[in-house]
């Protein structure tokens, strides 16, 4: 027979026995304890910075306060598998009952999708996200709550994405505007005289035309040209010509209108040439004197591959002639764009002007003057031609310049300051050597009738309002000494050089920064 073997408990099997089952309790004890102390929680308010890469994470249940902070237990292993870390995007597996933050690149978060996103998010988080690299330093990124009640919401951010970064470069454009037309008015100030200025004299600049260099036609006095326009409630930035060529670096500055506005664009050289060591780096394309009959000129800037240019259009539509009865008469064209429109497109920055050739004694009166279509009309009244002249111009802008690439300026007009008579009649302004104290309360109905047709455009522009700051400087022309003219006549509406265009040129580099 074989041996019955009978089960007995041995000291030594037992004290194995007992060994095993005490261990694995221990163990037990310290692994849930080492658990529950792993998982702190978080303080009241957090607020999370992440890594410029978009990601989902679950959690435990949150009630939301705001973007940027939060209630409640995160289910976080300690520093190392901390919130700071990237993750991928993902779409939440459970989501059905669920919820989740996306964190998306700031510039495709739009302000009213982060409104949208701290509604109604009272639910509960569910952990989900892998853990790859840790979060750079410096680096921020907005964050936007969504509903994870589907995982299509996810992909309907990344669809709207360009609908909201249009929606806040838009807005944000908008508060630019309120802050420099609401906070820093630049036509209230007054006149500051500055022993700084001027910013370059005529001997510095070789680009004057002998029309509006004062001091080389025998001007002795010298204080008109160290004012400085001081705003009310804000400071102009003083002009930088490094600063500005860098604004323009590889673009167009372009200046059409009248003579004016070619007072404007030999200012703007002579203030660039200040940044150029070597007069040579500089040179005018057609080659030829500045003069102020001669209409057509750029000048390029070598080392910054920009060009700064002037077009002559005295009424900005287009000059002609016409038969009227037997004889054939100068006409303005006030339905159609000057012919040398097609040279101002393309441009980068655009400043327009028209005024000083309205007040001439043929465009007052209008008689034969002004043609629509075949008509030309026997009569026209001279702000009913401007604004016809304005609408045309203005079309055009709407229809060729593009606003994402051209800036586009209208300058106001300048004023004149003829005393005893106007400039073909003894007028007069020789005796001035220091601005104006007072104003007459007057405003000017070209400047009126500008801005309603700007209004009215589709087409973003800035009106450059110089015209009340200017009505102070009757000091500022170069009456007897401008160009030489044989009826001995003074020039009260043009400007010395230095001298006043320079600030209508420093409000232009403020409005371009």
């Amino acid at each position: 027979m074989e041996r019955q073997r009978s089960f007995s408990l041995k000291p030594t099997r037992f004290l194995v026995f007992s060994f095993t089952i005490f261990s694995s309790f221990i163990f037990l004890t310290f692994f849930t304890t080492w658990l529950i102390k792993a998982t702190p929680s978080v303080p009241q308010q957090v607020h999370l910075q992440f890594n410029k890469s978009s990601f989902v994470l679950g959690f435990r249940p949150i009630t939301v306060q705001s973007l940027t902070g939060f209630r409640g237990n995160l289910p976080l292993n300690g520093p190392k598998d901390s919130i700071l870390k990237t993750t991928h995007l993902s779409n939440p597996e459970n989501a059905s009952g669920s919820a989740g933050i996306s964190l998306l690149n700031e510039s495709r978060v739009a302000p009213h999708e982060e409104e949208k996103g701290g509604g109604g998010m009272d639910g509960n988080f569910t952990a989900l996200a892998q853990v790859e690299e840790p979060v750079r330093a410096g680096e921020v990124e907005k964050i936007e709550l969504v509903s994870s009640s589907s995982s299509k919401k996810i992909e309907e951010n990344k669809t709207e994405a360009t609908a909201f970064e249009k929606i806040e470069i838009s807005r944000s454009g908008k508060v630019e505007d309120e802050r420099k037309n609401g906070v820093c008015d630049f036509t209230r100030g007054r006149w500051v005289y500055d022993e700084s200025y001027p910013l370059y004299t005529n001997g510095s600049c070789p680009l004057i035309d002998e029309g509006f260099n004062c001091q080389g036609n025998g001007r002795l006095d010298k204080d008109y040209m160290k004012w400085r326009w001081q705003p009310q409630d804000c400071e102009i930035p003083r002009f930088n010509a490094t600063k500005m060529l860098e604004l323009i670096r590889g673009k167009r500055l372009v200046f059409v209108g009248d003579s004016i506005n070619r007072n404007q664009w030999e200012s703007m050289l002579c203030m660039l040439m200040g940044a150029i060591k070597d007069p040579n780096r500089v040179y005018e394309t057609h080659r030829r004197r500045i003069t102020k009959e001669k209409g057509n000129y750029s000048f390029r800037f070598v080392d910054y591959k920009c060009t700064v240019e002037y077009y002559v259009s005295h009424f900005l539509v287009h000059e002609g002639k016409a038969r009227v009865g037997q004889k054939r008469r100068q006409i303005l064209r006030i339905d159609a764009i000057d012919h040398g429109s097609s040279r101002w497109r393309g441009a980068d920055v655009l400043i327009f002007n028209t005024a000083h050739w309205w007040s001439h004694y043929k465009t007052k009166a209008g008689i034969n003057y002004y043609q629509e279509g075949g008509q030309v009309h026997p009569r026209l009244d001279v702000s009913t031609a401007f604004r016809k002249s304005l609408m045309t111009w203005a079309s055009w802008v709407d229809r060729y310049i593009n606003p994402r690439r051209t800036r586009v300026f209208f300058r106001s007009s300048a004023p004149s300051h003829f005393r005893g008579g106007q400039w073909n009649s003894g007028g007069s302004c020789k005796e001035a050597t220091k601005p104006l104290e007072t104003l007459s309360a007057s405003s000017s109905e070209k400047n009126v009738i500008a801005e309603e047709v700007i209004k009215q455009m589709k087409t973003p522009i800035t009106f450059l309002n110089i015209t009340g700051l200017s009505e102070f400087r009757i000091d500022g022309h170069p009456s007897i000494y401008g160009r030489k003219s044989a009826s001995g006549s003074q020039d009260c509406s043009h400007w010395c050089l230095p001298g006043i265009p320079d600030v209508w040129n420093e409000l232009l580099y403020a409005h371009l920064q």
